[in-house]
């Protein structure tokens, strides 16, 4: 894992963004996403991971975090990313209703063929890179990127329309995601 994550500055708060293997569009199932909600909750209830804002795109997830507890914030991060995919691919695999279960499936299984470090499947791929916030002005910037990415998508008209991600927040309605704080 220390070749995907540089986390310099173990208090400081990090956009990172990290894709399904091949960009695959698992997250257009709720599902899937309540997986990765829920695990985004576990981690600010118990891992100290405090977050600004988020977002789950249909093939890939942007998080700006910074962790509170003194652990480090790769290690947060790591234990985040490996349960959601073992619990993503259980989830898809245990899905009767899941049309693309053994297309996904085979493409994780391929991924996994090819990682050194991974031995059934792999749901994330390894090349996101964190990236500091050591500004207000690059922390706004960040949080827009994150929020507009679904009207940039297509998915929807209104940033605060798309009930995946923080921008509820930031527009004064309640979100998903219990304790997201808001920069201003």
């Amino acid at each position: 894992m220390s070749r995907n994550y540089k986390f310099n500055n173990p208090e400081g708060a990090y956009f990172v963004s990290f894709a399904v293997v091949d960009w695959l569009d698992v997250f257009i199932r709720n599902e899937y996403k309540n997986i990765i909600l829920e695990s985004l909750s576990f981690c600010q209830a118990n891992k100290g991971m405090e977050i600004y804002a988020w977002c789950i795109m249909t093939n890939h997830i942007h998080l700006i975090f910074r962790s509170i507890n003194g652990k480090n914030p790769e290690s947060i991060l790591g234990d985040f990313k490996k349960f959601t995919s073992k619990a993503i691919v259980k989830a898809i695999s245990d899905n009767d209703r899941e049309s693309r279960k053994e297309f996904l499936l085979e493409h994780f299984k391929r991924a996994a063929d090819k990682s050194s470090n991974v031995t059934t499947y792999q749901f994330w791929r390894h090349d996101n890179k964190p990236i500091e916030l050591w500004s207000n002005k690059v922390i706004n910037q960040k949080i827009n990127y994150i929020h507009n990415n679904p009207v940039e998508e297509g998915l929807v008209y209104n940033l605060e329309d798309y009930v995946y991600s923080s921008a509820r927040d930031y527009s004064g309605e309640k979100g998903l995601l219990e304790d997201v704080v808001v920069v201003s």
